[in-house]
């Protein structure tokens, strides 16, 4: 399963492609507590056909009731979801909260597609952008992000800037128990999931449905441009083969998190070893995480994966370990 905005877009562009109009809704702002944050999803059809969520089920159905009944048909609305009393008790939201959403009525013609297909591209990894929306006019455009933080929505008076990056990719470099346990995890969230193990038995006994499975040494794959910016690269066996010279590629690369499992002494070894022979620089070491993951007292394979997700999750998000 891949990012639920990635569902989006690739949903979206099917029901243009088949010349279906579509609603495309995104979240703004949230006040209060909101399941989905700002720059969440959904695309839906006036038979009220939906992929994606806005708040976890209850604005979901307000705004579908209001579509199927003829709302919406300007080209771009703004509209705000609990805002009021008996608004908020009736949807549920909880915690008073409030949500405004852009909601976007396109038809389906060419340059409509086209930009959906670049939105596809970004979320598959090719780039950052930045959706500029005209609330007044229902203008669209999409241009490259060149800042790498900030905030995913910025609302101007009468414009919405609404940042658009890569699905979170993790890259297992080699198969273990632990590997396979990772792979779970990553996608429950959601996460792309790619493994890399040149050897034959370890790929057969492999058995994580929907995972994409590549026969050769992780660090080929990742030479090859294997890696973006939202890359998470671990690895988890044990193996120094693999593993280091997964390490010594992935330090070349933009991924936000490198990790490789070991004991303090393990990875005190590597360390040397990267350094000595390996021909990374210190600046280079720091980059890794090793030990990786969070510190949790974990013993079972299962217990590590979730320490070491966990702590992909917490640098994917800016948290520093101390602000847990």
């Amino acid at each position: 399963m891949r990012d639920l905005d990635h569902q989006v877009i690739t949903q979206a562009l099917a029901w243009v492609r088949d010349g279906h109009p579509i609603w495309l809704c995104t979240v703004l702002s949230t006040y209060g507590s909101a399941p989905r944050g700002p720059g969440a999803m959904l695309v839906a059809r006036r038979d009220g056909q939906f992929v994606g969520s806005l708040s976890g089920g209850c604005v979901e159905e307000a705004f579908l009731e209001e579509l199927i009944v003829g709302d919406f048909d300007r080209m771009v609305t703004l509209r705000r979801y609990g805002e009021s009393r008996e608004e908020s008790r009736r949807l549920a939201l909880p915690c008073g909260g409030v949500l405004e959403v852009l909601i976007e009525h396109r038809a389906p013609d060419a340059a409509w597609f086209v930009h959906l297909e670049v939105l596809y591209q970004a979320l598959q990894g090719q780039c950052r952008l930045v959706r500029c929306v005209d609330v007044e006019a229902g203008a669209f455009q999409a241009r490259e992000d060149d800042v790498a933080e900030g905030p995913c929505v910025v609302r101007r008076p009468a414009s919405v800037d609404i940042r658009i990056g890569p699905v979170l990719r993790l890259l297992l470099a080699g198969l273990s128990p632990v590997a396979e346990a990772c792979a779970r995890f990553a996608q429950a969230l959601g996460h792309e999931v790619i493994v890399c193990d040149p050897r034959p038995e370890m790929c057969e006994g492999f058995s994580v449905d929907r995972v994409t499975v590549v026969p050769q040494l992780p660090s080929v794959f990742i030479a090859a441009g294997g890696c973006h910016a939202a890359t998470a690269v671990v690895a988890l066996t044990h193996d120094p083969r693999i593993d280091d010279l997964a390490m010594i590629e992935a330090v070349r690369t933009e991924a936000f998190y490198i990790g490789v499992m070991g004991s303090r002494r393990t990875s005190d070894a590597r360390a040397t070893r990267l350094l000595r022979s390996g021909g990374l620089s210190q600046a280079d070491i720091d980059r890794i995480h090793m030990p990786i993951g969070l510190a949790l007292g974990s013993k079972t394979p299962a217990e590590i994966a979730l320490a070491v997700v966990a702590d992909i999750v917490r640098v994917y998000h800016g948290k520093a370990r101390d602000a847990l």
